[in-house]
């Protein structure tokens, strides 16, 4: 068994990471069952092409009460309405004001 190190660690959007499956896939002929159903859902569900995706995360990083995660996954999602924010949020200990929530909303809506 050959074994591995973690050289470094970085949390990507969906969109990123379909861009890098999409850009393996080229090099390799044959896929197996796990790549391939892990390009099939970064196909599916990336929203927005890689760089506006990461255009959020960084815009929404600057707002308070965002931390990196979470403004991966509101970059994976793009919420459409306060609900959909509330429900990321959902997992907190603390819930955003109304015009929280908007900044978040204005923020995706730009780079929709």
């Amino acid at each position: 068994m050959i074994v591995k190190q973690v050289l470094s660690e970085e949390p990507l959007t969906l969109a990123e990471v379909k861009e890098l499956l999409n850009a393996r896939h080229e090099a390799d002929e044959e896929l197996k069952y796990e790549k391939r159903r892990a390009i099939e859902h970064a196909n599916r569900f990336a929203k927005t092409p890689a760089p506006n995706s990461r255009a959020v995360v960084e815009e929404l990083k600057g707002l308070p009460k965002m931390k990196a995660d979470i403004a991966i996954r509101i970059a994976d999602l793009m919420p459409r309405n306060r609900d959909e924010v509330r429900a990321i949020y959902a997992k907190e200990r603390f819930t955003l004001s109304e015009a929280e929530m908007d900044n978040i909303l204005e923020t995706v809506k730009k780079h929709r």
